[in-house]
């Protein structure tokens, strides 16, 4: 399927809404437990409805699964759990009738270890392919430097047949690609242009801050029994030199979208990425607001978010990206917890509430909305009881290292993986009140959440005040709104405990958003004193504007431009 463009060099990302779709745990159609294509295909009016016009489709290559579709053996080909090539070409096709662009997650700082290149180099230290991937003899019979994995453990894993070590930053599954090598770049930038040829509209790309490795691989800082890697391969020397390569050989040529993940950057480095003058990418993912509940075992904690230091964040991306770069705003994804569970408050008497109030507070920001699948009804995390109710390697591994190592007992790892780990955004798509959700026939590959017969599209689609109805007036409000898209962006009570507010104001508006973050009234310091027009309000009933209700968001336009 060839895609005509009108022109290569528009912006309609600013304008987009994206719907992140994890199919594995959207809606099974054939009854084996696990999400296909033609169960995305069925529910495109769905997302159509929500007002989203960008799929952002986590990857549905050949994969082994050990990470979950993360670890690809063939960019190729579609893993037959999602169905064929005419299932994608349908579901494509019927997407773009509907207006709705697909974006593809490029996975190219790794493949599979059963990826065709790997066997090949595995099988012979003189191939060809042997340095398409980072291979190093020990030292003195241990790994070349002291990296450790993401996943854990050791970076390196010793080959006995070929007598070295090959470099694996997450599972020994996943082996980095050597990016140093131009036939590794040449190889991608192919396979790039093969799906922009199917008719994709760009790419969502894989921890791409870290395809660039320092020369020499030098050992990191320490960290326990293996050092840090992250402050040398995060953002390595070469990094920018590749995607100004990958955008003028590919990108510039395809009227696309891109975005990257980038852990740990700063906006300064964003806009290194993403500048709008750098010819790389066009927006990149920080986690900087999703990293503040951090503790000393690093996600594994039971820390909630700051409020003060939310604010701080959020703002300063704002100020610092406006009129040079571009935002992404997001709660939530395939590797996050629930929005609601982590930023709001799940409880039933706070859950719809607080859902509506996160989404107006982010949702009005400058940038691109970016909401996973769930997060417009309020999923929430799930009860996981055992590790064996997990299926994600990261927790897993992270579980056995530590509590098998003593650093907590299993008890307290089960609550930090209730609130921190992937699965809580892997849980299945909770389409009914009926079995399983209405996400399968069969057996679910993950547990559903048992909350499905409360929280589910059917009875949300049926209910004016349900948190699904307040998405969909949220975003055909923003829908080409020029003061969210371009305004300018002013925080008001930066010390304030319990209220996220400020305005936009562009070309004489000013727009007003009010957000309690708690689960208690909370009085404004100040009355505003040119309350216009209310647009959005989470509560329906109308209350005087001296203080905010637990967890209420007010918008509105301010009677005189820049005084709200």
């Amino acid at each position: 399927m060839q895609k005509t463009y009108i022109s290569r060099q528009s912006q309609w990302w600013k304008d987009a809404v994206v719907y992140q779709i994890y199919p594995r745990s959207f809606l099974d159609t054939n009854g084996d437990g696990i999400g296909d294509l033609n169960g995305i295909t069925l529910r495109l009016d769905y997302v159509q409805a929500l007002g989203a016009n960008v799929i952002w489709l986590c990857p549905v290559y050949a994969s082994p699964n050990d990470d979950n579709g993360y670890d690809i053996s063939d960019y190729r080909a579609i893993h037959p759990d999602f169905g064929t090539r005419a299932d994608f070409e349908r579901l494509l096709g019927e997407a773009h009738r509907r207006g709705i662009r697909i974006v593809m997650d490029l996975v190219v700082n790794h493949t599979s270890d059963e990826h065709a290149w790997f066997t090949a180099a595995r099988a012979d230290r003189n191939s060809p392919y042997r340095d398409y991937y980072i291979w190093r003899d020990g030292r003195n019979g241990t790994p070349p430097n002291n990296w450790g994995s993401w996943f854990g453990g050791s970076a390196w894993e010793y080959d006995e047949a070929s007598g070295q070590y090959y470099l694996h930053i997450f599972s020994k599954k996943q082996p980095d690609l050597n990016w140093e090598n131009p036939a590794v770049r040449g190889e991608v930038f192919d396979l790039m242009r093969w799906w922009l040829d199917q008719g994709v509209d760009g790419f969502r790309m894989d921890v791409i801050s870290l395809i660039s490795k320092p020369e020499g691989l030098p050992d990191g800082p320490p960290d326990g029994e293996f050092g840090d890697l992250s402050p040398l391969c995060l953002n390595g020397p070469r990094v920018h030199e590749y995607l100004r390569e990958m955008n003028a050989q590919v990108l510039s040529r395809y009227d696309n979208m891109t975005v990257g993940e980038t852990p740990n950057v700063t906006p300064a480095e964003a806009l290194r990425y993403a500048g709008f003058d750098r010819g790389e990418l066009n927006m990149v993912f920080s986690f900087d607001h999703t990293s503040l509940s951090d503790g000393p075992l690093g996600k594994w904690s039971g820390q909630k978010t700051d409020l003060g230091a939310l604010k701080a964040v959020l703002a300063n991306w704002q100020l610092a990206l406006h009129q040079r770069g571009w935002n992404c705003l997001f709660w939530s994804n395939h590797d996050q917890p629930r929005a609601v569970s982590k930023f709001g408050d799940d409880r039933p008497a706070f859950r719809a509430r607080s859902a509506k109030m996160l989404a107006t507070c982010l949702y009005l920001m400058q940038g691109t909305p970016y909401i996973f699948q769930g997060e417009e009804l309020g999923m929430t995390n799930a009860p996981f009881e055992t590790i064996a109710d997990c299926r994600d390697i990261e927790s897993v591994n992270a579980y056995h290292r530590l509590v098998d190592g003593g650093s907590v007992s299993g008890e307290q790892m089960m609550r930090y993986i209730r609130q921190a780990g992937r699965d809580n955004a892997r849980t299945p798509m909770q389409w009914t009140p009926g079995a399983q959700a209405g996400f399968t026939a069969g057996t679910p590959w993950i547990g559903v959440n048992p909350n499905y017969r409360q929280i589910n599209a059917e009875a949300e689609q049926a209910d004016s005040d349900s948190v699904l109805c307040y998405y969909r007036a949220l975003l055909r409000f923003r829908r080409n709104n020029p003061v969210i898209r371009d305004g300018d962006f002013v925080m008001f009570y930066p010390e304030s405990d319990s209220i996220f507010a400020y305005s936009r104001q562009f070309d004489g508006e000013t727009l007003c958003v009010f957000c309690n973050f708690t689960d208690a009234e909370a009085p404004l310091p100040y009355t505003p004193p040119r309350i216009g027009q209310i647009v959005l309000r989470n509560y329906s009933e109308d209350a005087p504007l001296c203080s905010l209700r637990p967890y209420e968001a007010v918008v509105y336009y301010a009677e005189e431009s820049g005084e709200c």
